[in-house]
Parts: C-alpha cells; structure tokens; sequence
C-alpha cells in the first residue's frame, strides 16, 4: 500500500503531516526531496539569512524567491512540510527515502531545451508574480480546485518544457522510485507536492499498485485550498 499525501510547499502543515504519519505508522517515509535539495533546507532552517548560490540560473532564483515570500505569508518556511515529515518519521524511528530528481541538474536541463519564446514567457511570469499578493495567489489557488485538468492543460500550451520536464517527467521518476521501494516496504507513505497526485495515483493503478490519496484541500480545510504542481528551487553552498 502506498499513501500518497499532497502538500503545498507554502502552507503550515507541519501539524497535519505529523499526525498522518502517527496514524498510519508506515513502513517507510518518502518524501519529494533529493539529497541536495535536503540539506539545503536544513541550511536554510538554521541561518536567518541564507546564502544563496548566484551561479543558478536567474530564473530559477526568482521562482524560489517568489516561493519564500508566499511561504512567509503562511508563516512558514519553504519546504517546512518535507522537514516536518523527516522530523515524524525520525522520532518513530522510520526510515526515510529521498524520491525525487536532482533539482539543480534538472532544471538546467530544461533550460536548456526551452525555446526562447517559452523562455521569456517565463521570465515575464516570474517577475509578475514577485508582485503577487496573498489574496492573489489564494484566488488563483481556488480556480484550480475548480478545475485542475484544464490547469495543467492550459501549462501544457504555456510551458510545454516545463510541464514535461517538471510535472510529467519527475512523476514517472517518483513511481518508478515508489515501485521498487513497494518490493521491500508493505506500507508506504509519500510526501509529494499535490499537483503530482493525480498523475502519480494514475501511474501507480496502471501497474497495479494499490494506492490511497490524501489531497492537499483536504489538509487546510475550507479555509485555504488549491493545488500545487511545485519544485522547491531553493540552493544554498554546503
């Protein structure tokens, strides 16, 4: 059995991963992290001013500064909620595996297949969204409750690199991840940012796992929804 739980990587659900990962007592903990990517947020959990690492591309940068600033409306921090799963599963002496994809390599990678246009496209969208507000950003996240496949439909046509690279490719590699480690583990609970569920839930049913979701709606209640299809792009030096 694999328990996929879908979180958005800028709200406090520290309370809610812990609970779910006491209550289901699990076999094994994954979450959506590399190895990296993990002990930069451990970095950046323990300095005030995190350094950040000016040979990254400019783009990606801006999407992580993006993601800080949506985050501190929550009072948290960006990838609290993959720490805190870390943290439960420490505490109950579960192990721990990290499924995700090299984040850095991986997002030079599409870089560096994005034509030009989709390119600047991007570039436009994250500078717009350094001015974004609170409320902005929770009206955006309710229509893509509304309709979530026309969402990543609508990506799709905007930003073809980045949907396959970013949404699409990362699934098949946390699957293909969740599939070997189900050989050894009988219960499986996995960490991932909720935009992924439906493709994951989709992936895994296909090879003819079983698999339960938990959606992200359905751990901030009524007062904050939507769905995130997210790639922390934090990076701090070791």
């Amino acid at each position: 059995m694999i328990i996929l739980v879908g979180t958005g990587h800028v709200f406090n659900l520290r309370s809610k991963i812990d609970q779910i990962i006491h209550e289901e007592n699990p076999d094994v903990v994954c979450v959506e992290l590399d190895e990296k990517r993990y002990h930069a947020l451990l970095m950046q959990q323990r300095e005030s001013h995190p350094r950040k690492n000016s040979s990254l591309p400019f783009i990606y940068r801006l999407l992580a500064k993006f993601q800080d600033t949506a985050a501190k409306w929550y009072g948290v921090h960006a990838g609290d909620e993959m720490l805190a799963a870390l943290q439960s599963a420490k505490e109950m002496k579960i192990p721990v595996e990290f499924i995700d994809m090299d984040a850095q390599i991986l997002f030079k990678e599409m870089l560096h297949s994005m034509p030009i246009k989709e390119k600047i496209r991007l570039l436009l969208s994250s500078v717009s969204s350094l001015f974004a507000t609170k409320s902005m950003v929770e009206k955006e996240l309710t229509k893509l409750q509304e309709n979530y496949e026309q969402f990543l439909e609508e990506i799709g046509k905007k930003f073809p690199t980045i949907k396959n690279t970013l949404i699409d490719k990362r699934n098949v590699f946390m699957v293909e991840r969740l599939q070997g480690l189900a050989e050894r583990y009988s219960k499986i609970v996995a960490v991932v940012g909720d935009g992924h569920i439906p493709g994951m839930e989709k992936l895994l049913k296909s090879r003819n796992i079983e698999v339960e979701a938990i959606r992200l709606k359905d751990l901030i209640g009524n007062n904050d929804t939507g769905h995130t299809v997210t790639f922390k792009v934090t990076y701090t030096q070791p």
